[in-house]
């Protein structure tokens, strides 16, 4: 590994990770994440009826292959405890993350943007597992507020 302490260490073990999710803010100021903004369409009632097939089986298979970190750590989404906690996926992650690309396809049919945030420091780890981790961004982190990479639809 090789690092000059003015920028991030390289090298085969460094670990990246990967967020989807809102270009824009929601009303309380958070970007919720793809799943969120999937299922918020579907609860409102404007997904199509491949749309709905898609996502239950999506979620199905979500549900099979990825722990809720909810299951493991009850309050790790606890705003009070962990303001900002959001799950990013571990960037080796690969057949979880091409998952993704359906939801993605939702939201860019619904017209509502997202963004892909990369990064291999997004905060302190307060949840990990093999295919993801659970951070609360640092005070000075940007990352949950600016784009790395923003998709519009049409």
């Amino acid at each position: 590994m090789t690092g000059d302490g003015d920028g991030p260490v390289t090298g085969a073990a460094e670990l990246s990770f990967v967020r989807f999710q809102a270009a824009r803010p929601d009303r309380h100021g958070r970007f919720p994440g793809v799943f969120g903004l999937v299922n918020g369409l579907w609860a409102a009632g404007h997904l199509s009826a491949r749309e709905v097939r898609f996502r239950r089986a999506g979620n199905d298979w979500f549900d099979e292959n990825l722990t809720n970190p909810s299951d493991v750590i009850p309050d790790v989404y606890d705003r009070a405890l962990y303001p900002g906690a959001a799950s990013w996926f571990k960037s080796s992650a690969v057949p979880i993350i091409e998952r993704v690309e359906g939801y993605l396809a939702i939201l860019d049919a619904h017209a509502v943007e997202w963004q892909r945030l990369d990064s291999t420091a997004p905060g302190e780890i307060i949840y990990d597992d093999a295919e993801q981790v659970v951070v609360v961004p640092s005070r000075d982190n940007h990352l949950l507020r600016v784009p790395i990479s923003r998709y519009r639809a049409g």
